[in-house]
């Protein structure tokens, strides 16, 4: 069942879990997901990346995923996610984004409140699209894992105004959190953290979750964030698959079948594994 991203989050802050947002380049992928998702008792997001999104077969996927989210039998949200082009933002919700994570991040705080707010207005339209945004900077490629350093942190005392220009849903934070891998030791801003959560009631977004321990992202979602995405830990997963599959096959024929049966088995273990960590009470949905 499709549900507003929101309420899934409003419901996650007050369980003590978070959500678990997974990007998905394919079908494939995006089907195993919502299994978990079944599987496990949990709500999912199926996070479409801006570069997926503008491909020649990009909105056909998201519909697809429109679909696949109206009858999945668990809470489903589908979100273009760091889009910076209102014309790609536009035809995503015309396709069935339930979301949009309207990313003006790269550009000073005033434009950044000024992009999201616009992005409000000219889905006026579409008043159950929520609205996702970011302060602060998120280093890293989506789409490419490399390693990273950390960029420009969320400042606090700016939360509380850049909500109230910007109108934004949720909002994505920076605290030491990269895209991609981390360059080195992790060392997420707890203390910034929490002051951050002290200033708003807006659900709270915490981006590159993969490579953190487990224990960081449960104490990330004790100190209140309800939302978090997931992408280098299930593209690796793919990746890994179709280099064995291939390895182990390559004299003996290709069994496309087989393969995604393999593929769509090996992101259902892991995206079930990671919504087992971001529901520490064991919650069910």
């Amino acid at each position: 069942m499709r549900a507003r991203l929101t309420d899934m989050a409003s419901l996650a802050r007050a369980e003590g879990s978070a959500i678990a947002a997974f990007t998905c380049y394919d079908f494939t992928t995006a089907c195993a997901v919502v299994a978990a998702a079944e599987t496990s008792n949990r709500p999912a997001v199926l996070l479409v990346s801006p570069s997926t999104a503008a491909a020649e077969d990009g909105l056909p996927l998201i519909r697809a995923l429109r679909s696949l989210a109206d009858h999945a039998a668990m809470p489903v949200s589908v979100q273009l996610d760091h889009a910076t082009n209102a014309e790609l933002i536009d035809a995503a919700v015309t396709a069935g984004a339930d979301a949009v994570l309207a990313d003006g991040s790269r550009k000073s705080e005033q434009e950044n409140a000024d992009f999201v707010a616009r992005t409000r207005e000219r889905l006026h339209r579409h008043p159950d699209v929520v609205i996702e945004a970011e302060l602060g900077r998120i280093e890293g490629n989506e789409d490419i894992a490399r390693p990273q350093q950390f960029g420009a942190m969320t400042e606090p005392e700016r939360v509380a105004s850049f909500l109230r220009r910007s109108g934004a849903d949720l909002l994505a934070v920076s605290i030491g959190n990269v895209h991609g891998h981390y360059a080195g030791e992790v060392h997420l801003d707890w203390r910034r953290l929490s002051e951050i959560v002290e200033t708003t009631s807006v659900p709270l977004v915490l981006h590159g979750a993969s490579g953190l321990p487990s224990d960081a992202v449960e104490r990330a979602i004790k100190h209140g964030i309800c939302k978090i995405n997931i992408n280098t830990e299930l593209r690796r997963t793919v990746f890994d698959t179709l280099s064995d599959r291939v390895s182990r096959h390559r004299d003996h024929g290709l069994d496309l079948a087989s393969l995604g049966r393999d593929w769509r088995s090996a992101v259902l273990h892991r995206a079930a594994a990671a919504m087992a960590t971001l529901n520490p009470n064991g919650v069910s949905a």
